[in-house]
């Protein structure tokens, strides 16, 4: 016998499995629209930091090279960011790299010699004025002249360069102007120049020049 339901239309079993099929099936497309939304807009990686720059100066020199380099800028307040102030300013030096024989990484679980020889410095702000580029080999522990080349590069609104240009390197102590540029409160460069040259190494260690090391020993 048929139960009658309230409207008076008979039931004749179905109408309770089918009803469980449409809900399953509306359950099932809510969950591949989550899906694909969740897909969509990702959720924002914690942690991450952006990191602004107005100018990047990078120093380079043979790869495996047993040298040790040191790059110096000067802003035109005076600050000079070096491998014993690495933070100066607006300015900021990445490490202090001592030349392949003392570099070391670690790739999946194993140690090994670090073949690049760079080191960077990062401008985050614009100060009006002279900065001056120099670089100085510390420590010589080879015969051989090495190429040390510099890039500064402005950042934004797009990336160009301002200046890139090359030094032989031979013999410990040397120490080499690069480039001198100028910038206006816009961020502007202008009086690109190769000299004159002037010693920030000798700058640093002058007592009075708030430059000095920020710690006794010597890294190189």
């Amino acid at each position: 016998m048929l139960d009658d339901d309230p409207l008076g239309n008979p039931d004749d079993g179905t109408f309770v499995p089918f009803t469980d099929m449409l809900f399953n099936v509306v359950i099932g497309l809510a969950f591949m629209v989550f899906i694909a939304f969740a897909l969509i807009n990702p959720v924002a990686k914690t942690g991450a930091i952006e990191m602004k720059a107005e100018f990047l100066i990078t120093m380079n020199w043979p790869d495996n090279d047993l040298n040790d380099m040191d790059l110096y800028v000067e802003d035109p307040a005076g600050n000079i960011v070096w491998y014993h102030g690495r933070e100066a300013g607006l300015m900021h030096l990445d490490h202090d790299d001592r030349g392949s024989g003392r570099e070391r990484i670690t790739v999946n679980g194993r140690t090994i010699q670090n073949p690049l020889n760079q080191e960077i410095v990062t401008i985050r702000g614009i100060v009006p004025g002279e900065y001056v580029v120099n670089a100085h080999e510390f420590v010589a522990n080879s015969p051989n002249k090495i190429p040390v080349s510099i890039k500064v590069e402005k950042l934004n609104p797009t990336a160009s360069v301002v200046y890139y240009g090359t030094h032989d390197f031979d013999h410990k102590g040397q120490e080499e102007t690069f480039v001198r540029f100028t910038l206006d409160a816009d961020g502007k460069v202008s009086d690109v120049e190769t000299g004159p040259p002037v010693s920030l190494v000798k700058a640093v260690r002058r007592p009075a020049s708030g430059n000095g090391p920020k710690q006794t020993d010597h890294p190189g």
